[in-house]
C-alpha cells in the first residue's frame, strides 16, 4: 500500500509540474502594440495599431473618430502597411480632458505618439477637419516622422467663407453650427446621416447609424470648441512651406466640403495631385471604399 501511495504522490507531482512549466511557455498572443498612448500627464489617446511594414498614419474627421477607418486597417494591412489610426483628444475612446481643443494641441499630440512609437517615413492622411489637422501638422512641424501626406475630403485650405476664397460655410452658417452643439448636438449628428454621401441610398442605413454611434461617443465640449477652432482657421497661408508628395482625394458630389477645396489645395501645394472620387460626396471612404484603399496603396508605394 505504501508503494502504491508513494507512487501516486510521484505521478502527481510530475504532472504538476509538467502543467506549470507548460504554462509558463506559452508564447504571449499580443504584438505588443499599445492600444492607448499617453500624451501629456493624464491624458491618453486610443490607437489602432496594425500591420507590419510602411506605415500609415490617419487621422479622423469632426465627430468621428479612428474607428471610422474599419474598411482600410485590415485592407491596407493585408498589402503589406502598418496602419495606425489615432483619435484625437476629446474624442471616441480617448480620454476627454478639460482644456485647449484647437489644431495645436491636436498637432502636438500626433507628434508625440509617432516619436512614442518610433514611426519614421509615414504616409499621414487626414479626413476632413481631420485634414486640417495633418496640414497644420506638417507645417507645424516640417513634416517630422513624415514622407507623405494624404488629404481626404478636407475642411481646407478654409472650411469658412473669407475673402478671396468664396467657398465653403458663411460666417452665420458656421456660428449657426457651434451653436447646435450646444442646444441640440443629437439632432445635429442625426442629420449628417442625409449630407454625408453623395445621394439618398448611397451608404445604407446601418452605415449611417454605424457613423451616427461613432459621432455620439464625442465630449460636447471638444466638439464645440475644435469646430470653433476650425471656423478660425486659415490654412492657404501655410499650403506652401508643404514640400512634401500630397494627394488629395475628394468626392465630386461633397455637399459639406465642396469639390473646390480640393482644387485650391492642389494650386497652393506644389508636388500635389487630385484623385477625384465621381460617385462619391464627404462619405468617400465607405462609398467607394474599393478605389480609396487602392489609390492610398498606389499613392504609398509611389516613388
Amino acid at each position: 500500500m505504501k508503494t502504491i501511495i508513494y507512487a501516486l504522490g510521484i505521478l502527481a507531482t510530475s504532472v504538476m509540474g509538467s502543467t506549470v512549466f507548460a504554462q509558463g511557455k506559452r508564447v504571449p498572443a499580443s504584438a505588443g502594440r499599445q492600444e492607448f498612448i499617453e500624451v501629456e500627464k493624464g491624458v491618453k489617446l486610443h490607437v489602432t495599431d496594425l500591420g507590419e511594414g510602411q506605415p500609415i498614419v490617419l487621422i479622423h474627421g469632426w465627430p468621428l473618430s479612428d474607428a471610422m477607418y474599419e474598411y482600410q486597417y485590415q485592407a491596407l494591412a493585408q498589402k503589406g502597411f502598418r496602419v495606425i489610426g489615432i483619435t484625437l483628444r476629446g474624442f471616441g475612446e480617448s480620454d476627454k480632458p478639460y482644456g485647449r481643443y484647437d489644431f495645436d494641441v491636436f498637432s502636438d499630440d500626433i507628434k508625440v505618439v509617432l516619436e512614442k512609437l518610433n514611426i519614421q517615413n509615414a504616409v499621414l492622411g487626414g479626413f476632413s477637419m481631420g485634414g486640417a489637422v495633418v496640414i497644420h501638422y506638417v507645417t507645424k512641424y516640417n513634416s517630422a516622422h513624415v514622407s507623405k501626406l494624404a488629404l481626404f475630403a478636407a475642411a481646407a485650405p478654409s472650411w469658412k467663407q473669407r475673402d478671396g476664397s468664396p467657398s465653403g460655410v458663411s460666417e452665420a452658417d458656421a456660428d449657426g453650427l457651434i451653436k447646435a452643439t450646444m442646444t441640440s448636438r443629437q439632432d445635429l449628428i442625426a442629420g449628417f446621416g442625409a449630407a454625408f454621401p453623395a445621394k439618398e441610398g448611397a451608404i445604407s442605413k446601418n452605415v449611417e447609424r454605424w457613423l451616427e454611434n461613432i459621432n455620439l461617443q464625442a465630449w460636447p465640449y471638444a466638439i464645440t470648441h475644435s469646430i470653433t477652432a476650425l471656423r478660425d482657421l486659415d490654412l492657404r497661408p501655410s499650403l506652401s512651406k508643404i514640400k512634401i508628395p500630397t494627394a488629395i482625394f475628394h468626392g465630386t458630389q461633397d455637399k459639406l466640403c465642396p469639390f473646390d477645396f480640393a482644387e485650391q489645395l492642389q494650386k497652393g501645394i506644389s508636388n500635389s495631385y487630385i484623385v477625384k472620387f465621381e460617385n462619391s460626396g464627404h462619405a468617400l471612404f465607405v462609398e467607394e471604399a474599393d478605389k480609396f484603399n487602392a489609390e492610398m496603396e498606389k499613392f504609398a508605394l509611389k516613388k
